[in-house]
């Protein structure tokens, strides 16, 4: 083509291998590999910069000496890491077929593990003429290949110290679901640093380390002591894999400025960390070091598991950016589209069960493929410690969309010997209809339960009769999980994540308010389960505010005292707000950036959260691996669990109560070894008025200790062991409209004589 050069004698083309696929360095340059079956004709070209619109070499691989089966491959000498390079592939385009190459697109490598950074345009990356009447029917002749960024060819060299996956059992973790940038983004500590310093005002509030890299990998790791004071074992990223964030959607009604895409849902190579994720110091990022992002990563991952702390990330392998038939050819679609993608009876229209435009075929052995490289890239190579999959249930599905009974990738990730060890949680359910909760195939999966959201909702907003389903859900929603041989903690508690209301709007709005997305607020939930407390929005009323202090408490306490594993979303714990809006998937501004002020204000809430998990880190029967029964052990045990009302009563499920008690048996925690525990005894009060609450005797003679109480205020509610003493009287004890409280035994007969130390 014009404008590339010949190929310099200081780099020689010879076949290379097809075993691994993307760009592997090697001891004299690099080896590239990658997957079509279709094409007739692979190209290579290598670049000297980001932003160039042309190749300086483009190396033709000739199929009888680069072609293994499916696989183009070659070995470049003389290359070096920190090489910029796209394919081409040419071959036909028949839509009718479900075939959309087009040689005049420069295409990503699916399997590259770094891309460079640069302004992108890759909407206007298309394969066909947008000006032709025919749309996706016409072959675009149009050539600039600045409109994509280029692949980096990635040194993987990295002092780990050491350092391996945490992998802790699920039954001992506590998630924080957050987000690489808008985690530190709001908060600057000191001279303005690198590519996320923009705020006129450095920041820092009370009891927050100084964050001197906002928005980066590493400025998470610049929260470890945070993260570590708060006492959470594992951070959920939503996804870094990269991803446009300067995709545009719409305006903004209010400011006319372009919304953007923060979440990250959309993602471009599912092997590359987010590049705009590392800080950049001084020189230009790319002619710097273009795979910086890769080290950085790396560099955070280690020092979070120093701390203990493990890092889970949300990987969306249901669909792509490149969107339905009028979307841009990025990668897959010119690659070989009618293999990766699952297609309509219309092959030139993509079934769209991501609600994003098309649908990955994962269950054809070559996106299955991938999808096990890739998992097992970022267990061996990048030391993660596990995955949520976003839309889980689209990866049941076969080529024609239909849901399997056994579908091969999922029950194959379960299997997988390398991911074993490795936390493998499905959002069970998409776009297309699919509701899996409960009933997710695969053996070993985790499930993000939003059963337990919606119930837990229903209770404390004073729904009558949803006692019963509290009761089945903060028992580890047996329900659900227990007839297929699962475990509680296969199901993951959660009351607020990502996508909705956060807690503090939770107990703060009767209503989403997503105006500023652009969609006339059609977009998000309508059905929120949530409860204004008294007026709609932020409140100067301190009665408003006291009775969301205490709806925040019960919903925290509720959570982490519940059998399961608890998923908290970041920010909660300082009752982070997002003004109302439920669905803030386009708000890369302090919509969404945690506003770390608020950690002062509501340090309340804080130090209870923490009390909490430091409560449930010492008593395992709030950790147990077993579902209850609700019979005796041995004849000198209580149940392991019994259910009273307010009276001290068998309940009566049919009931229209917004009370209930349960007494939990500390002295075996459900696993084959006996647990040493005090009994507990919980009771919830979701009335709009006090209660009092009869308390029954404990069975051998143990006293009662008033230990959590969500209407003291801080530092109140949360007793430490040391200063518990016996409740008296004995019989009885009133809660405050709205609220929980747990009694622990001590004293003679009780499983403890005493309090722990």
């Amino acid at each position: 083509m014009a404008g590339a050069a010949p190929l310099p004698a200081s780099l020689k083309v010879t076949p290379g291998n097809p075993i691994a696929k993307g760009a592997t360095p090697t001891a004299d340059g690099v080896n590239f590999a990658i997957f079509s079956r279709h094409a007739s004709q692979l190209y290579l070209c290598l670049y000297a910069a980001s932003h160039d619109d042309e190749p300086v070499h483009e190396i033709a691989l000739d199929p009888r000496r680069h072609k293994t089966g499916d696989i183009w491959h070659c070995h470049v000498g003389g290359l070096k890491p920190g090489a910029l390079y796209l394919w081409r592939a040419d071959g036909p385009f028949d839509p009718a077929r479900g075939h959309r190459f087009n040689r005049n697109r420069a295409l990503l490598d699916p399997y590259a593990k770094a891309l460079t950074d640069g302004a992108w345009d890759i909407g206007q990356a298309l394969g066909y003429d947008p000006d032709s009447p025919d749309k996706d029917l016409s072959l675009s002749r149009f050539r600039d290949d600045s409109l994509i960024p280029k692949c980096v060819v990635v040194d993987s060299a990295f002092d780990w110290q050491g350092d391996a996956p945490l992998n802790y059992p699920l039954k001992d973790c506590v998630i924080y679901e957050t987000h690489v940038r808008g985690l530190t983004r709001g908060l600057l500590g000191g001279e303005a640093a690198g590519n996320a310093a923009t705020a006129p005002t450095p920041r820092v509030p009370r009891g927050l380390p100084r964050v001197a890299h906002p928005g980066t990998y590493r400025g998470v790791t610049e929260m470890i002591d945070y993260f570590v004071d708060l006492g959470v074992t594992s951070l959920e990223f939503l996804p870094i894999h990269e991803f446009d964030s300067k995709e545009r959607f719409r305006r903004n009604p209010k400011t006319g400025e372009f919304v953007a895409n923060y979440w990250g849902y959309s993602s471009l190579a599912f092997f590359a960390p987010k590049v705009t994720y590392a800080y950049v110091d001084g020189e230009p990022f790319d002619e710097a070091d273009p795979a910086r992002q890769v080290r950085e990563f790396k560099y955070m991952v280690r020092e979070l598991h120093k701390a203990g702390i493990e890092v889970i990330l949300d990987v969306v392998f249901n669909h792509t950016a490149e969107g339905n038939e009028l979307g841009p050819t990025l990668n897959f679609r010119g690659l070989d589209n009618s293999v990766y993608y699952i297609l309509d009876e219309d092959r030139r229209r993509y079934k769209n069960f991501s609600g994003c435009g098309n649908t990955l075929n994962c269950n054809h052995p070559v996106m299955r493929n991938l999808i096990h490289e890739c998992l097992a890239y970022w267990v061996v190579d990048m030391h993660v410690d596990g995955f949520r999959f976003d839309l889980g249930s689209i990866l049941g599905r076969d080529a024609a969309g239909r849901l399997l009974e056994n579908p091969p990738v999922i029950e194959s990730i379960a299997e997988n010997p390398i991911l074993r060890d490795t936390k493998i949680i499905a959002e069970a359910w998409d776009a297309g209809g699919a509701y899996q909760v409960g009933s997710f195939p695969g053996g070993r999966w985790a499930e993000w339960n939003d059963r337990y959201r919606d119930d837990i909702r229903r209770f404390w907003r004073g729904e009558k009769g949803s006692a019963l389903h509290l009761a089945t859900r903060i028992t580890g929603s047996s329900d659900l999980y227990l007839r297929d041989g699962r475990k509680p903690f296969h199901s993951i508690n959660f009351v607020t994540a990502h996508d909705g209301f956060t807690l503090n709007d939770l107990v703060s709005y009767a209503r989403k308010h997503n105006e500023e997305n652009g969609e006339d607020n059609r977009d998000g939930a309508d059905h929120n389960l949530s409860y204004s407390n008294g007026a709609e929005g932020p409140s100067d009323d301190p009665a408003i505010e006291r009775r969301r202090d205490r709806q925040a408490r019960n919903f925290l306490a509720t959570l982490l005292l519940s059998i399961g594993t608890p998923m908290l979303l970041g920010g909660d714990e300082i009752r982070r707000t997002q003004r109302g809006n439920n669905n803030a998937y386009c708000q890369d501004n302090p919509t969404s950036w945690y506003d770390w002020e608020r950690a002062a204000e509501h340090a309340g809430l804080f130090d209870f959260c923490a009390g909490l998990i430091a409560f449930r880190r010492r008593h395992p029967a709030f950790r147990r691996p077993e579902f209850f029964t609700g019979q005796d052990h041995d004849s000198d045990s209580l149940p392991d669990i019994a259910w009273f009302d307010e009276r001290g009563r068998a309940p009566d499920w049919t009931a229209i109560n917004l009370t209930l008690a349960a007494l939990i048996d500390g002295s075996e925690g459900g696993s084959d070894t006996a647990v040493t525990d005090n009994d507990f005894y919980l009771m919830f009060n979701a009335a709009p008025h006090p209660v009092a609450f009869s308390i029954p005797n404990h069975p051998h003679g143990g006293i009662w200790a008033l230990v959590i109480d969500t209407a003291a205020p801080p530092p109140q509610g949360i007793i430490p062991e040391s200063e518990w003493t016996p409740l008296s009287p004995q019989g009885a004890l009133t809660l405050h409209a709205k609220s929980l409280a747990v009694l622990a035994s001590i004293g003679p007969g009780s499983n403890l004589e005493s309090a722990r130390p």
